[in-house]
């Protein structure tokens, strides 16, 4: 009995030091600054890209969508290609993105023709896009100014309860630019803006899956699909010419371009579509260029 006992000890002891043998027991840091680190990591949207001189207009692409890449104004973009204020372009049109002081663009193709008329006519309102399986971006050059005789299409209204607990919860307002801004979301700023090289280029805001997003201040839609690397599903409203604003990551998308929306109205739900975590990306771009959101929003 003893010599068995004496032999099952000395088993169990070679185990033990066989599996210590490795080293460390694999373990995964679960502290809070490592996760805070992963998310600033995947979450991070990229800056605007070095502007390659000019591009190749895609299918799905907007004027508003390009510029917004490349951190131009849209307006300048549009002067520098001879651009009227249909901001209509086409597949395979190369747009200039810097003034080299000739005006004309060129087209890859020949004449747009019935190309040119197929995409020019508003689009169809998509299906709501999802992050699991979002609708194909809307097609390039479907952009019209809300002074042309036909009106757009309006954003359709959501459920009354949704609405309504999304617009109480933001209710408050501040004017800002000659606009007046409200709250997107309800939930806490989780990441703050900065101006730094490689920095937050807007403020993130956490929140659960499928939390109304709301139009910031009146506008129209000028952009609404999944099309910008890093934005996941996106919503680009035009404010007043001067500024924009932008919508990321949602789960669905509410909205069509050319929509025109209300401060308050809910076009989009929160989701997780091109980061690691539910939330809401929001920025503010005035003539171009990123600036913090939270000179224009209302203190809370």
């Amino acid at each position: 009995m003893g010599k068995s006992l004496g032999a099952l000890s000395f088993v169990l002891m070679l185990a033990l030091l066989t599996g210590c043998g490795t080293g460390f027991a694999p373990v995964t840091d679960q502290s809070l600054s490592a996760r805070g680190a992963s998310s600033a990591q995947t979450s991070s949207r990229p800056a605007p890209l070095a502007n390659p001189g000019s591009y190749t207009v895609k299918q799905g692409d907007t004027l508003y969508s390009i510029s917004w890449r490349y951190g131009l104004d849209y307006r300048e973009v549009a002067r520098w290609n001879s651009i009227d204020q249909r901001f209509r372009i086409y597949p395979g049109q190369v747009l200039k993105l810097t003034n080299t002081g000739s005006s004309t663009a060129q087209v890859a193709t020949s004449t747009p023709s019935r190309q040119a008329a197929a995409v020019a006519s508003a689009p169809a309102r998509p299906a709501a896009q999802t992050s699991t399986g979002a609708a194909s971006p809307p097609p390039a050059s479907t952009q019209q100014t809300p002074s042309q005789a036909s009106p757009p299409p309006q954003a359709s209204m959501p459920q009354a309860s949704a609405s309504t607990a999304a617009s109480n919860a933001s209710a408050a307002t501040s004017t800002a630019g000659g606009i007046r801004w409200q709250w997107p979301a309800t939930g806490n700023i989780i990441r703050r803006f900065s101006d730094r090289e490689g920095g937050n280029k807007g403020v993130d805001i956490d929140g659960k899956m499928g939390d109304p997003i709301i139009a910031a201040a009146d506008g129209r839609v000028v952009y609404a699909g999944s099309g910008l690397l890093g934005y996941g599903n996106l919503v680009i409203i035009n404010h007043n010419q001067q500024f924009l604003s932008a919508y990321a990551h949602n789960s669905r998308i509410l909205v069509s371009e050319n929509d025109t929306v209300k401060a308050g109205s809910k076009i989009a739900e929160m989701g997780n579509s091109g980061t690691d975590r539910v939330q809401l990306h929001f920025e503010i771009r005035r003539d171009g260029k990123p600036v913090d959101p939270l000179t224009y929003l209302p203190r809370r």
